[in-house]
């Protein structure tokens, strides 16, 4: 793993302000032909409690479900390319995860451990599709396992080169399975038959089930979330501008945060992507920055 460079104050900022240029550009590009997309996990918590970025929060999260995101996918070329670009694996081969981000036009951040990954990098946001779960629990946790497998199998191109020993041997066998194949079977079992007019709730494929990630929710929805939070919106204040969220809001941040409008201790006010290298490309050198006093 490559050394881990700290992005602190003024760079920090910048990083957040490179971000929300796409936030502004996704969501022109999306009220543009009606695709619906809220934002989500911690940037939703930031515009309910900061009106925007969290202080320390290093990254956007936006989420769709699967039929907006095959739609986005199929009008994001009409983003600013001197902004940003849609990366997911169909758009750059060496993309391994199953979701896809945003990525700042001329601009490098290499995540640390990621150093040998082949696929594109630059300042990004993650855009996730949610796809349908199963109708009982005991099918969502079958499911819930099977993504696990899936995702493992796929973050063991990244894992051989970082672990030791047992693990080594184990993720290097695991890598030898070609990503396509996980794709596909992803396809077959769950993104082929995922629709806005299903009943179904809802989940993330490619990350931990949304109700275990921050804190364990009760064990009946702990594996996936109702459809209706992703269909029924509201627009927030985030920053200098407007963006859509979970109309109900409160009930999605109590279920992934709980008390989430009492800060975090001091200790776990940190960002959550270490990166080894990284370049903003001159981009934005004109924004005004606030001092230690709030003044410009």
């Amino acid at each position: 793993m490559g050394q881990v460079i700290e992005i602190t104050g003024k760079e920090f900022r910048r990083m957040q302000l490179i971000q929300l240029d796409m936030l502004k550009e996704f969501d022109r590009v999306c009220r543009k032909h009606d695709i619906k997309y809220v934002i989500f996990a911690g940037t939703l918590l930031g515009a309910v409690r900061h009106k925007g970025y969290i202080p320390w929060d290093d990254d956007a999260d936006i989420a769709m479900l699967r039929e907006d995101y095959e739609n986005f996918k199929k009008v994001a070329s009409e983003m600013n390319p001197d902004i940003c670009y849609f990366q997911d694996h169909t758009t750059d081969p060496g993309y391994l995860w199953g979701y896809g981000k945003l990525r700042r036009t001329g601009t490098t951040f290499v995540r640390a451990g990621q150093e040998h990954m082949k696929g594109q990098t630059g300042i990004c946001l993650d855009v996730f599709p949610l796809d349908d779960a199963p109708k009982t629990l005991p099918m969502q946790m079958l499911q819930d396992f099977h993504c696990f497998c899936l995702r493992k199998t796929i973050w063991a191109q990244v894992a051989k080169e970082n672990e030791k020993g047992f693990w080594k041997f184990w993720y290097t066998l695991l890598s030898k399975i070609p990503v396509d194949t996980v794709y596909a079977n992803a396809n077959k079992w769950y993104i082929s038959k995922s629709s806005n007019d299903r009943p179904n709730r809802v989940r993330i494929l490619f990350m931990p089930s949304t109700g275990k990630f921050y804190r364990k929710a009760p064990l009946p929805v702990r594996y996936s979330m109702p459809k209706k939070w992703f269909l029924e919106r509201a627009e927030y204040q985030f920053e200098d501008t407007v963006l859509y969220g979970i109309q109900d809001y409160d009930a999605f941040l109590e279920y992934e945060y709980g008390d989430y409008m009492t800060l975090p201790p001091e200790e776990k006010r940190v960002a959550h992507a270490p990166c080894s290298s990284y370049d903003f490309g001159g981009i934005r050198e004109d924004v005004l920055y606030e001092d230690e006093q709030g003044k410009k």
